[in-house]
């Protein structure tokens, strides 16, 4: 399972606010009352661009409330895009030695 990056900056900010107001819900905490299985932590992050959207997300989100997922400029990354590889810090410095 991917994850959706917006081409357009805060465009992932504007989608989840479109989705909020197409939906006629109150707040971003009203948005599980429709049936989306994500924390409100998790929505804060995805809402400030803390976190990516995940790929099945963005996709029940644009069919629930009826955006056309093509007048959205965005790509699909992979799950693991962005995170650093584990031991980066603990490698230490050697010195060269003649």
């Amino acid at each position: 399972m991917g994850r959706v990056q917006f081409l357009k900056l805060g465009g992932q900010r504007a989608f989840l606010d479109k989705v909020v107001s197409v939906m006629g819900s109150p707040s971003l905490r009203g948005l599980m009352q429709f049936g989306f299985r994500v924390n409100y932590s998790a929505l804060k992050n995805y809402y400030n661009g803390f976190r990516l959207l995940p790929e099945q997300l963005f996709f029940d989100m644009c069919e629930l409330s009826g955006i056309d997922k093509r007048s959205i400029s965005f790509q699909i990354v992979k799950d693991t895009w962005g995170q650093v590889k584990g031991g980066k810090k603990s490698k230490k410095r050697k010195l060269k030695s003649r």
